[in-house]
């Protein structure tokens, strides 16, 4: 009786280590193919989009990507002075932001700051939904190694500026120049240099 039971125990872990490793086969072959061709819209858009149109059943997405040679540096460096001052740094994790938010959430008793990296918001926001788990977090963790190690700085940056969203279904810089200021990524970026 124990000895089958251990049987049945080892064939269940085995296919559940089968499943983990098809999973992370799926990631991978994402990222990979997001290496030289651009996202369509992520699983947040999708999730968003639904929330979206809960309320309103005619609610649409504004997307639209752009190569990183269309997007302001200014908007670049901004990103990254606002949301992940090491991303050129770390290798996805910014353990020292990591530390400090941890102390300063455990100061406060409450979740007030979050040390997540340009990298594991790009993480999130291709393949997740935005629900706060246990197991997507680790997901997101793994995904994150691997968008480091198949995808470069500039790449990474230049999905993160296209799929982030900067307004209520607003996602990627082209569509939130659009959105907020009427005019193209290129343009807006255009003016900027003419007023400094």
């Amino acid at each position: 009786m124990l000895r089958v039971a251990f049987r049945w125990g080892f064939r269940l872990g085995l296919l559940v280590l089968m499943a983990f490793v098809l999973a992370q086969l799926w990631f991978a072959l994402h990222i990979a193919y997001w290496v030289k061709f651009d996202p369509g819209p992520t699983a947040f858009m999708r999730a968003r989009l639904e929330v979206m149109r809960g309320k309103n059943s005619e609610a649409q997405l504004r997307y639209q990507f752009v190569p990183y040679t269309r997007i302001s540096s200014s908007l670049k460096r901004a990103m990254i002075a606002a949301e992940d001052a090491r991303f050129l740094e770390h290798r996805g994790f910014d353990w020292e932001g990591i530390k400090q938010a941890w102390e300063r959430n455990r100061r406060e008793r409450a979740i007030v700051a979050g040390g997540s990296t340009i990298t594991q918001q790009l993480a999130k926001n291709l393949f997740f939904s935005g629900k706060r788990t246990w197991w997507r977090k680790g997901q997101e963790a793994i995904v994150t190694v691997m968008l480091e190690a198949m995808l470069s700085k500039q790449r990474i940056l230049e999905l993160y500026l296209n799929v982030i969203e900067w307004a209520d279904g607003v996602f990627g810089a082209e569509a939130a120049a659009r959105y907020h200021y009427g005019r193209s990524e290129e343009h807006t970026s255009e003016l900027q240099s003419h007023h400094d």
